[in-house]
């Protein structure tokens, strides 16, 4: 490279960019880094990358069996099929059969038994997916049945658990619960949901020269799926390369469970030497992998004249499946939530992790926590019905921060608690006690039409519970012409991770976004990666971007200060320029001098979250760094002659710090709350009696379509509120915490079915409220009234 500066734009130039803010740092509403690409179709995910001329397609043949004995197991018509490279069982693993993520129980093919219906069996990898899927047809397989535990209640009646109950304990909740004025008892089911993200589980992978494996892997933990190929083949993780570019939706899914198609195609290309792909068609990927974890709930609460808790007892039952997955960590979380934003009183919070014989669940946005904040809503509206009070005053009354009622029911201690003031404003903004009076009226003149009106808060817990996971790296490199790539351990998922963290860097260095490339999430750039989850991507890989940045604008400063005989605090970039003392330079020019001057323009970052801590003996300690706050105002109408029902309005306040983009914070809080609507609505999982998937495809599963929005559907983000603790910029985690205030819509459905009664009762449907379930609830809540049945 010969040494020559490159061209310096005029001063004149030079001075009006340095007066002129940067247009593309934090805060700035820019467009996902994507956008254009997602639109026009050119983003490229791991199926639409070019095949090599003998990449080899796989096909998982799967269990028909919801518990067998494999008596059973001949697969050589398989292997003889033309165009069949081999086919892979249990018994050819070189490696660990196991890939269970936390604990042991997760084989990667059934070996001797099938625990549920659609569990893998063998693999055939042929030349053409077509060729694969037709020879696994030709199979024998036998099976001695075995009984088949399908239902959480009978598990947990059985005390048939993946992993060890655990308890939160405040007080004495019993005791309170006996002398309170007045108390109700209740149970709550609380239904799954498929992730249904848009492209399915999928991996690609290529053998390298040396024995080891290139894997392009459709996951959110490449390190997790690196650990993982490398245990299934017997090799050590430095011969494994996890590539993730962008996926097609994830929320939690492709968390664990991407792992299964990267190892299998990973034994194939092993033992053939040839490249290998396996997709799974939409169905199979339904049958095959876990949902949102379903929930039984059962409480007892008591409560004084005014609604305010004194003690509430609640056990929070997940349906797991037949392994723990992350079932411990996600029941945790149920737990954690069991209070959303109000103050319990003394407190039993009993998880029980049961095991059935379905498919693992596993994460799904919220992490389990939705489903405890579900069963604590549920019981603000019935006390509000026992009362005859409105369910909004009910919740005020027992918001935390009255009467310095600020520690949790696990004894971390809320700081900075706006929910108070974001109701309020909702409030306000929503006209919610004019509507009301409206929605009463509208009511009384039509019998059958019924409208419903909700304002549920959101408190969420940022951080990940397990708290070695608080940490992750990045990779920054400056080139001599200045630009930039950047390298990060989080992945795209569609939520506009990479857009922020590259407006992070852009921010730090104060140069244009146009001049950073952020390349895929590489394992053999950031290592010992943790998983984008929990909604940390941004805090996590931000931070770490952010030391990355900063380190090496202090070389650039500490070089200039030399070379111009200057002190560095007369040293200022901005917009794409650096001012040293009465000098302006361009930040190439810079650049390029500080690379002939032998200054190191390559730097790691690195961070791990502060303060957090959870001792389990005593289910105490700090397990969240803050919490992100929110609140929902939702109108229904409800036709009770069908159970159909719409959403008419729904309007959004919800707290996100400091927003590092406010256009990506409103489209994440716009999609949380569909997609969690669809839970709570639409999205009902059917399996039949023997345990197998019933609703496996788009024709039987009923996710949101566009006509569900809400006909009048209103975001604000909560303005000039910075996160008081020390994230990224002072913003706050936006992945998760919406998904929660679609809560609301469920609460709001219950309300229009209530006003059959006056509000006298509260109505028993269970989530998801289905129109058949909505309509149940009618026909049993129009019998209470028939018969005079008592409110408690």
């Amino acid at each position: 490279m010969s040494k020559s500066n490159p061209p310096t734009p005029p001063p004149e130039v030079l001075e009006l960019a340095f007066k002129q803010t940067l247009t593309s740092g934090v805060g700035k509403k820019l467009p996902h880094e994507s956008a254009e690409r997602h639109v026009s179709g050119e983003a490229r995910y791991i199926d639409d990358q070019l095949e090599y001329p003998n990449h080899l397609h796989l096909y998982a043949r799967l269990s028909e069996q919801a518990h067998a004995t494999i008596t059973k197991l001949d697969v050589n018509a398989c292997r003889q099929y033309p165009g069949v490279a081999c086919v892979i069982t249990a018994d050819d693993i070189p490696g660990q059969l196991d890939i269970g993520a936390v604990l042991p129980g997760d084989p990667l093919l059934a070996h001797s038994k099938v625990e549920y219906w659609g569990q893998p069996l063998f693999v055939v990898a042929a030349t053409s997916y077509d060729i694969a899927r037709e020879a696994a047809q030709l199979a024998t397989i036998e099976y001695a049945p075995l009984e088949a535990l399908l239902d959480v209640k009978e598990a947990l009646h059985k005390k048939h658990f993946v992993m060890q109950s655990h308890q939160h304990k405040r007080g004495d909740a019993n005791k309170a619960i006996a002398s309170a004025p007045h108390c109700i008892k209740g149970q709550l089911n609380i239904g799954g949901q498929e992730h249904f993200y848009l492209e399915t589980q999928v991996s690609s992978v290529i053998p390298t020269e040396d024995g080891g494996m290139l894997v392009y892997c459709s996951t959110q933990n490449p390190t997790e799926v690196q650990k993982l190929v490398a245990s299934v083949l017997g090799l050590s993780m430095h011969k494994i390369t996890i590539d993730m570019r962008r996926m097609g939706g994830g929320f939690g899914g492709k968390e664990t469970q991407a792992a299964g198609p990267a190892c299998l195609a990973a034994v194939v290309a092993q033992k053939t030497g040839m490249p290998a792909k396996m997709r799974l068609a939409r169905s199979d990927d339904m049958m095959m992998t876990g949902k949102r974890h379903p929930f039984f709930v059962e409480y007892d609460v008591g409560f004084d004249q005014k609604g305010v808790l004194q003690g509430v007892n609640i056990e929070l039952s997940g349906n797991c499946g037949f392994s723990p997955d992350l079932s411990g960590s996600i029941v945790d979380r149920a737990m954690f939530h069991a209070d959303n934003a109000y103050y319990l009183g003394d407190a039993l919070i009993t998880g029980h992790r049961c095991k059935t014989h379905i498919a693992s669940n596993t994460a799904y946005r919220g992490f389990g926590g939705p489903q405890g904040m579900l069963a604590i809503e549920n019981i603000m509206d019935e006390i509000a019905r026992f009362l005859g009070e409105d369910p909004l005053t009910v919740r005020e009354r027992n918001l935390y921060g009255q009467h310095d009622r600020n520690i949790t029911h696990y004894y971390q201690t809320i700081e900075d608690n706006p929910i108070k003031d974001i109701l309020e404003q909702v409030k306000q903004s929503a006209d919610y006690r004019q509507r009301r009076q409206q929605i009463s009226e509208f009511n009384n003149k039509h019998p059958f039409l019924r409208k419903g009106i909700a304002l549920t808060p959101v408190k969420f817990g940022i951080s990940f519970t397990a708290g070695f996971l608080n940490q992750a790296g990045a990779l920054i490199h400056i080139y001599t012409d200045g630009s930039i790539q950047l390298n990060h351990g989080g992945t795209e998922m569609g939520q506009g991770l990479n857009t922020k963290v590259a407006q992070i860097v852009a921010e730090e260095l104060q140069v244009s976004i146009e001049r950073i490339q952020i390349t895929a999430t590489d394992t053999s750039k950031v290592p010992n990666t943790s998983p984008t989850a929990a909604s940390s991507g941004a805090d996590l890989n931000g931070k770490a971007a952010q030391a990355a940045a900063r380190t090496l604008k202090q070389r650039l400063t500490n070089f200039a200060a030399e070379r111009y005989n200057v002190d560095t605090s007369a040293i200022i970039f901005k917009n794409n320029c650096v001012q040293v003392g009465e000098t302006l330079v361009s930040f190439d020019a810079l650049v390029q001098d500080a690379y002939f001057s032998q200054v190191s323009l390559s730097s790691t970052g690195f961070y791990k979250t502060p303060k957090i801590h959870y001792d389990r003996d005593s289910a105490s300690g700090h397990p969240f760094y803050y919490f992100a706050w929110g609140a929902a105002c939702s109108e229904v109408i409800v036709d009770t002659l069908t159970g159909e029902y719409k959403v008419l309005r729904t309007d959004i306040l919800h707290d996100v710090g400091a927003s590092l983009n406010p256009a990506i914070d409103i489209g994440q809080i716009e999609g949380g709350f569909i997609q969690g609507m669809g839970w709570l609505t639409t999205e009902e999982l059917c399996w039949n009696e023997h345990g197998r998937l019933m609703t496996n495809s788009p024709a039987s599963y009923k996710i949101p379509a566009i006509s569900d929005t809400p006909l009048i559907f209103n975001v604000d983000l909560v303005e000039n509120r910075k996160n008081p603790e020390d994230t990224v910029y002072h913003s706050k985690a936006v992945g998760e915490p919406p998904f929660m205030l679609s809560i609301s819509v469920w609460c709001a459905i219950k309300d229009a079915v209530s006003s059959l009664s006056d509000y006298r009762y509260h109505p028993d449907i269970d989530a998801p409220a289905t129109p058949e379930k909505v309509l149940l609830g009618i026909e049993k809540l129009k019998h209470q009234l028939a018969n005079r049945e008592p409110l408690s």
